[in-house]
């Protein structure tokens, strides 16, 4: 009888042990799974009132402030969708952006992936675009801006403010990287990315430019790009191969009195009054 007992009891001791174990599981699946979506929440919510333009203004304020306090990626990822929207007064639009803006800065180069990516989605680039500015030295920027202008093509586009924005923050980057990338955009279908890549490409100051940019006005129907290209040549005091002068002089004739004079350089003519 004793042995039989024996049985009885470890067959009783092993069942109670897996009722313990049904009973523990879920209890402790349930911990793990419920610490996750608690860190989420934290930026979830704000996030959907920072990204609601019909949201109360201190509502939103309050929202962006949380985020900003949070200081890790993911919350300075949300803070970027406050730059998605404009809302009236003007005043109180730019302090809500600065306030963003500032707090994504704060939280420093880890989220710049999370920038990145906001860029290649985004209607407009002018705050991302100075966040990194503010986050990356000179040849980390530059080679972000790059390969941002990379992404973009020279065919029509229904928008072409982001491509507008990054030809213009290169603006201010000299190099020869740059001068190569922004020249691809003289081919633009679009007259306006057109104009702003002959800015940027005379704001680089490289003389090798001269042979695309008289490519450019030989070809170019846009009397206000023709413009912008003579006015940099005779600013630059750049030269006008020989070989090309006849047709480059031809193509100043619907300019604002630019032409080709002696030594191949561009002058303007003054225009007198009677």
């Amino acid at each position: 009888m004793r042995p039989r007992a024996c049985v009885e009891q470890a067959r009783i001791e092993v069942q109670v042990g897996i009722f313990d174990f049904l009973r523990k599981s879920p209890k402790s699946a349930t911990t793990t799974t419920s610490a996750a979506p608690a860190v989420d929440k934290k930026i979830s919510g704000p996030a959907k009132v920072v990204a609601d333009k019909r949201a109360q203004t201190y509502d939103r304020l309050e929202a962006i402030q949380t985020l900003v306090e949070l200081k890790t990626p993911e919350a300075a990822a949300a803070l970027l969708k406050r730059f998605t929207f404009t809302i009236d007064p003007s005043i109180t639009d730019e302090e809500e952006k600065d306030i963003a803006f500032r707090g994504i800065v704060a939280t420093g180069k880890d989220v710049v992936p999370f920038v990145i990516d906001f860029c290649a989605k985004a209607e407009a680039l002018t705050w991302p675009l100075k966040i990194l500015g503010e986050i990356l030295d000179d040849e980390e920027c530059r080679n972000e801006l790059i390969a941002l202008l990379d992404r973009f093509d020279t065919e029509y586009a229904r928008n072409v403010e982001p491509k507008i924005h990054v030809i213009q923050a290169l603006e201010d980057v000299v190099h020869e990287d740059v001068r190569s990338a922004v020249e691809r955009f003289f081919e633009d279908v679009n007259e306006t990315v057109r104009f702003h890549a002959v800015q940027t490409t005379f704001a680089q100051g490289m003389p090798e430019s001269v042979e695309a940019l008289l490519d450019l006005l030989v070809q170019e129907e846009s009397v206000r790009v023709k413009n912008k290209i003579a006015d940099g040549l005779l600013v630059r005091g750049w030269k006008v191969p020989d070989a090309r002068r006849d047709a480059v002089d031809d193509a100043l004739s619907d300019t604002s009195g630019y032409s080709v004079g002696e030594g191949g350089k561009v002058v303007k003519r003054t225009l007198g009054f009677n």
